[in-house]
């Protein structure tokens, strides 16, 4: 379906952000197995600076639950450990001289299901931001009819539109919270 009113192209722009925004949010939850968005938040102090932690090395997945740091200026290999540290990320940096490894700790039963339940209420605050912002696009639509720039008709129909797009902005938002939920609980 092509969308022509700016009110709801607006709407569905900002909707698909959401979705975005949950993935990058969900990225950050760790499944027992290795992937470098763990490090995303990961700042090292390389010269004075605070620095992202992908700008200084080379992040790599060599098995699966192993992430392999390799710094580009050997130098900065403690800095990298200490920014891991800070971090907390719940996972102790192993340093062998030239890089860091961390192993990603088995996942237990109880934390999967915690963790299940933490990317279901991610998933409902990005449903919640997607209806506020349905809201908010039927009110503006509702504006334009009051002021006479669309008739009721085109209102009802504008309406319909903005609860379809809302129907498939949700409908992605439970595909990337099973697929998650998924990662989790796979043993």
């Amino acid at each position: 379906m092509k969308i022509t009113e700016p009110i709801l192209v607006d709407a569905q722009d900002k909707m698909a952000k959401a979705e975005v925004s949950l993935q990058k949010n969900l990225g950050n939850i760790r499944a027992g197995r290795a992937n470098a968005s763990l490090l995303n938040n990961v700042t090292v102090d390389y010269y004075g600076a605070p620095t992202p932690l992908n700008q200084v090395a080379q992040i790599s997945v060599p098995e699966a639950r192993v992430l392999l740091i390799t710094p580009f200026d050997k130098s900065a290999l403690k800095d990298i450990e200490h920014g891991i540290l800070v971090a907390d990320l719940g996972i102790s940096p192993s340093n062998d001289g030239s890089a860091i490894r961390l192993v990603i700790p088995q996942l237990t039963e109880e934390r999967r299901k915690e963790l299940a339940k933490d990317v279901k209420a991610e998933a409902e605050n990005a449903k919640v931001v997607i209806r506020n912002i349905r809201r908010d696009s039927v009110d503006a639509l509702k504006k334009s009819e009051k002021n006479g720039d669309l008739t009721e008709d085109d209102l009802r129909d504008l309406e319909k539109q903005a609860q379809d797009v809302t129907n498939a902005s949700i409908k992605n938002v439970d595909g990337i919270q099973a697929d998650k939920e998924k990662e989790i609980l796979a043993v």
